[in-house]
């Protein structure tokens, strides 16, 4: 009897040998189709990744579309800019040299600490604020 390894191999008449029969009838693989994973593993990663920093963070509102969120960067600085997140509608207010005037209530005072951060005050009453962990 004929060992396995020798059994599937096809001789031509010159004694070279051919593939097997089996392996002759398979198509290659699409080189393009690795190409396509590659990009569905990545776009995965990426949204992992986009779920982590706003966990990381504490903002699921930004995930929410029905609650509000206001975001403020560079406060106290000339290019200040405010994001208002309402249900899916973004507004952005940039700060400007102008001043604006009418009429209001006095709603609290605002102090700013030695380190730098701004504390505020409501009028006329004590608002409990929990504390944020350390990061």
């Amino acid at each position: 009897m004929t060992p396995p390894s020798e059994r599937w191999i096809v001789k031509k008449p010159s004694g070279k040998r051919l593939r097997p029969r089996a392996l002759a009838s398979k198509a290659m693989p699409d080189p393009m189709a690795m190409l396509a994973n590659l990009f569905d593993v990545a776009f995965v990663f990426a949204l992992a990744f986009l779920v982590a920093l706003v966990t990381q963070f504490r903002m699921p509102e930004l995930l929410s579309k029905d609650d509000t969120l206001t975001i403020i960067k560079n406060a106290g600085q000339p290019d200040m800019e405010i994001v208002v997140k309402k249900g899916k509608k973004l507004e952005h207010y940039k700060a400007t040299d102008q001043s604006s005037g009418g009429s209001g209530k006095k709603l609290g005072t605002a102090y700013k600490l030695d380190s730098g951060e701004v504390v505020y005050v409501p009028e006329g009453g004590r608002m409990k604020i929990p504390p944020i962990p350390p990061s």
